[in-house]
């Protein structure tokens, strides 16, 4: 039975001291460190960790404001997230490990590896995000008044519930109750959505400086990855120099729940 660790770092990103990581543990051997995407967090590595855990010790990280680590009332992005993660490094006094990231987390991963290159042994990203993609930018316009922290918004589909039964809509209205709820408890999702509206704002992407990363790379994607484009991985495997490209037949973009013995079998191999 896997169980979350809680620890305190000591790095304040609002008023407070410190803040609080939690994290799952297990397995012997070389550390492979799992960094999740979002709307997930540290238990969606527990598939793969079953089957890694007897040759590694595998470490899967609730990122800041996902799961059970601390939730600061900030503006995210992508350093903030390898801010946390240098000082969860820290504390877990580890030298080299190996970097697992997802989506998110690839992106995550990608950039704390841009910046402490010494400390990564191999980078495996799954489904990365993380490069600018101008497509983005009004996708989701249509979803922000979702994220709005009002009450008027829950009055407006309470009205609208009764009246999407009599239609037949249910199904749809449920479906946006259920986003709301998820986006409201992910801070780091709804800060994205509502702070990225412009191409320009894409600032921390890291396409321009994949190519300096040193170390081996293995890139996972998706055949039929709706959520990240398949350039995106491609990008990322022609631009990082000791890269290799694996794409899963078939797959989409939820890779470490439901494609975790074909990520198994790649992640084994790349790193022997």
């Amino acid at each position: 039975m896997f169980k979350k660790k809680i620890i305190t770092l000591p790095v304040s990103f609002d008023n407070s001291p410190s803040c609080q990581a939690a994290y799952i543990e297990a397995g012997n051997g070389p550390t492979l460190l799992m960094l999740h995407g979002f709307f997930g967090e540290a238990t969606c590595w527990l598939p793969l960790m079953e089957n890694l855990q007897q040759h590694f010790r595998c470490i899967s990280l609730d990122l800041l404001a996902f799961g059970d680590s601390s939730q600061p009332k900030i503006i995210y992005d992508v350093a903030t997230e390898v801010t946390f993660l240098r000082h969860f490094i820290q504390q877990l006094k580890l030298e080299q490990f190996y970097l697992l990231g997802h989506s998110f987390g690839a992106w995550v991963s990608s950039a704390y590896a841009l910046q402490f290159p010494h400390k990564v042994r191999g980078l495996i990203l799954a489904g990365p995000a993380g490069i600018r993609d101008d497509s983005f930018c009004g996708r989701y316009d249509h979803l922000r008044p979702l994220l709005w922290d009002t009450p008027l918004i829950d009055f407006a589909l309470n009205l609208a519930t009764p009246v999407a039964k009599i239609v037949g809509k249910k199904a749809d209205i449920e479906q946006i109750w259920s986003f709301r709820k998820n986006l409201m408890n992910q801070p780091v999702a709804r800060s994205f959505l509502l702070t990225r509206l412009r191409p320009e704002d894409a600032v921390d992407t890291v396409e321009k400086d994949i190519h300096k990363l040193p170390m081996p790379a293995l890139v996972i994607a998706g055949e039929l990855d709706e959520t990240i484009p398949l350039w995106h991985s491609e990008t990322y495997a022609q631009e990082i120099p000791n890269a290799q490209l694996k794409i899963i037949p078939g797959a989409d973009h939820s890779l470490p729940q439901n494609y975790h013995q074909e990520m198994v079998s790649l992640i084994t191999e790349f790193l022997g």
